[in-house]
């Protein structure tokens, strides 16, 4: 079997997405000495990225929604011959013909309209979200097969497109395991962490009033460290954090890289995610490798990958997030150790090695049925 997978957006810049093929190669070439692999890479990994025998790279130096990807990506791939096509996310040319998987990571898109979501003026917004959604459809409709990293996302894209069931496969992804380091910065405490990017759905507006209404009752001071890169959407949070007078409270410290960031979680009293839509909840999982607690949306996606492991709160209320806060600052020692210890095992469950053997399996099925 000869397997092409579009590694262009292959790296942590690339945030969640980048992580996922970066797992997904590493445990693939681990696995699989059978099958051939071919890689297309952007300039920046080209040269570096060390890959086992059955693994050839093909430059692909261009970038993604462009008319490049659209013009120039179905030739490249022609070229190879591949059985199957792995697409890690929905953005399939819209002329390609071939066997293809894709990864559907959330339905995000489809949920989040306006001028919050976007930087873009009204008239370009329509254009991108229009443009957007043909793409997506065309990508699902014309796909063998289906991967999404929960079954939250599974139901929801049955409902959405009214596609069989076993068209689509869940794959859960895995918190990597990162040599805690302690903060090496001077952080005030205690403090309440978040990492991640800004975007409206991220709700972050209601963990600011939330660090705000816990602050007026109580006599320490306690901090939320917001780590996110710089961009639109934390200037948008900066006017934010202004308008609630929460400059005191919260804390913008821009990129944090993995090694600081997880001794970041394990210093804090928590991790908190008060998020109204993900895929998966990855973010989530890295704070329970770390050693803290996790205070979550009580959305489904988060009871179905965290189960009892998170403390849950209601997003669409800062003073519920508050309160769940005050929890978690007012936990007995002895509990706090055990729901801790409880989390780290409960996430031994999830694995980047099981995530790629369930993707082979999936490459296989999409070819025998093709």
């Amino acid at each position: 079997m000869r397997i092409l997978i579009d590694g262009r957006l292959y790296g942590l810049e690339n945030a969640g997405l980048g992580r996922y093929l970066i797992n997904l190669v590493n445990e693939l070439g681990k696995l699989d000495a059978k099958n051939n692999y071919v890689l297309l890479l952007r300039k920046k990994y080209f040269d570096g990225l060390s890959l086992p025998s059955n693994w050839r790279k093909v430059l692909a130096d261009f970038g993604h929604y462009g008319l490049r990807e659209q013009a120039v990506l179905p030739g490249l791939i022609k070229k190879e011959k591949p059985d199957v096509v792995h697409f890690p996310h929905f953005n399939v040319p819209v002329f390609y013909r071939g066997n293809y998987v894709v990864t559907v990571h959330d339905m995000l898109m489809h949920k989040s309209a306006g001028a919050s979501a976007t930087t873009l003026p009204p008239y370009l917004y329509f254009f991108k979200r229009s443009g957007y959604r043909f793409v997506f459809d065309n990508a699902v409709r014309g796909s063998g097969k289906i991967i999404v990293p929960s079954l939250t996302i599974k139901n929801e894209l049955i409902r959405y497109y009214k596609i069989p069931e076993n068209k689509v496969s869940v794959t859960y992804e895995a918190a990597s395991v990162k040599t805690i380091s302690t903060n090496g910065d001077s952080t005030p405490e205690p403090y309440f962490v978040y990492a991640g990017n800004a975007y409206p759905h991220k709700n972050l507006k209601r963990l600011i009033e939330a660090i705000v209404l816990l602050n007026k009752n109580n006599v320490q001071q306690v901090f939320l460290l917001i780590a996110s890169s710089r961009g639109i959407f934390t200037q948008r949070l900066e006017k934010i954090i202004s308008d609630q007078k929460a400059g005191k409270f919260v804390k913008l410290l821009g990129f944090i890289p993995d090694e600081k960031l997880f001794g970041l979680y394990k210093n804090s009293v928590g991790f908190v995610f008060p998020s109204l839509s993900e895929g998966f909840g990855l973010p989530g999982l890295e704070a329970m490798v770390s050693g803290t607690l996790v205070l979550a949306s009580d959305i489904p996606v988060f009871k179905e990958i965290y189960k009892d492991n998170a403390i849950y709160f209601n997003p669409l209320d800062a003073i519920s997030i508050k309160e769940t806060m005050e929890k978690a600052l007012k936990m007995e020692p002895g509990l706090r150790f055990e729901k801790i210890g409880k989390a780290k095992d409960f996430i031994k469950r999830y694995s980047w090695a099981k995530m790629a053997k369930e993707t082979l399996g999936v490459y296989e099925e999409a070819v025998s049925k093709h």
